[in-house]
């Protein structure tokens, strides 16, 4: 599919164009836009409405106004381009509306603590679902394939995975995604924002998932380190990760809402497929804060199983039943062994309001102490500085 910008010829082509040709082209004329992929052809003088495949790089202009009336799929070898202090609007109809960075394709979103960029949804009463969400996919390893291999989104079907640890996705600075989560292809739901095989040549601070219906932030394995990490009221997992993730997260902040699950959810690897590689998630996480609803709601904060493995470092809990379940065996699963070997384990955590603060089903024998040293040294991330201005808190 084709995007065409069409400027002296503008006038013409719309006298000529009298009926749809049943393609997927998107054309723009002065800040007006024919879109021909099936969503009726809708032409508005003050709104440009995107959807479609681009492959042309597409950079936005901050003199107009743009939304995403569909999937809008950036094919590999295009850029997108979006200036600080633009809000983008999604049409709130839930399934199939989403942004989709494929592999080799780029995202510059480049915005500042006062002027971040807000992706959110066109309603005038905006509730988490109302759209999808912002999914990037790269070449950075995943353990559910080998090699140069690649696996299929569950957003959009597109591929993700192979063998750059330092692929390169562009850059997310000061991006808010709100009301996300919708259901797409009639079944699966979008996160906040994706990361699927996505390499740490991707720059990626102050990001803030916002009232979403599924999870907030999840990685689908690969190496992407990413900094300052807000998600509030997301009503699924806040922060996900599974298929051998090994990146770094530092600064981030969890806070439920009335709905929500775990503020972590983490997979040594995706239990639907198989461990292809035979390494399981190990992310490095520092400076943690997860914001519950108290501990007579019966949840837990932190959920580590499928033989994840991970190094946390300043760890603060407030408000859960429990503060860490790990789950798994002696077979597939062995989140218990990377206790004992030391590539699970907690130094410094804070537990307020807390019942329980591990609770250990591997099948493995190990105490507290094993797992988490440092009981009551945790401190909390600076949310009240960090995310001040750009986020909705």
């Amino acid at each position: 599919m084709k995007n065409n910008l069409i400027l002296g010829l503008a006038a013409i082509a719309m006298l000529f164009s009298c009926a749809s040709d049943d393609t997927s082209d998107i054309i723009i004329n002065d800040n007006s836009v024919t879109n021909n992929n099936g969503s009726g052809g809708t032409t508005d003088p003050q709104t440009i409405f995107l959807s479609g495949t681009y492959t042309e790089d597409l950079t936005l202009d901050a003199n107009n106004t743009y939304k995403i009336n569909g999937s809008l799929i950036m094919a590999s070898g295009t850029t997108l381009t979006i200036p600080a202090c633009m809000t983008i609007e999604a049409l709130s109809s839930g399934a199939d509306v989403y942004v989709a960075i494929s592999q080799g394709a780029k995202i510059i979103a480049n915005g500042t603590a006062d002027c971040p960029i807000v992706f959110t949804s066109d309603a005038s009463n905006p509730v988490a679902g109302d759209w999808g969400g912002l999914i990037l996919l790269g070449r950075a390893p995943i353990n559910s394939v080998t090699g140069s291999a690649t696996s299929t989104s569950e957003i959009a079907s597109l591929p993700y995975g192979g063998t750059n640890d330092a692929d390169d996705s562009g850059i997310l600075n000061y991006v808010r995604v709100e009301y996300s989560g919708g259901a797409a292809d009639g079944q699966s739901e979008n996160n906040g924002i994706s990361f699927y095989g996505v390499g740490n040549g991707t720059v990626v601070n102050y990001i803030q998932a916002y009232e979403g219906k599924d999870d907030g932030v999840e990685f689908f394995g690969g190496t992407v380190n990413v900094n300052y990490v807000s998600v509030v009221n997301a009503q699924d997992d806040s922060i996900d990760w599974t298929e051998g993730y090994t990146g770094t997260i530092t600064n981030a902040y969890v806070k439920h809402g009335a709905s929500h699950d775990k503020g972590i959810e983490a997979d040594g690897y995706n239990t639907d497929f198989s461990n292809a590689g035979g390494y399981f998630s190990k992310p490095t996480v520092n400076n943690l804060t997860i914001i519950g609803n108290g501990s007579a709601t019966g949840n837990e904060a932190i959920r580590l199983r499928a033989g994840t493995q991970g190094i946390f470092t300043n760890v603060y809990i407030e408000g859960f039943e429990e503060g860490f379940d790990l789950d798994g065996d002696a077979g597939d699963n062995p989140t218990g062994a990377g206790v004992l070997s030391d590539d699970l384990m907690v130094t410094d955590a804070t537990f307020v309001d807390v019942i329980l603060k591990m609770k250990n089903d591997t099948g493995e024998t190990f105490t507290e102490a094993d797992f988490i040293s440092g009981d009551g040294n945790a401190t909390t991330t600076d949310y009240a500085t960090w995310g001040a201005n750009w986020t909705n808190q």
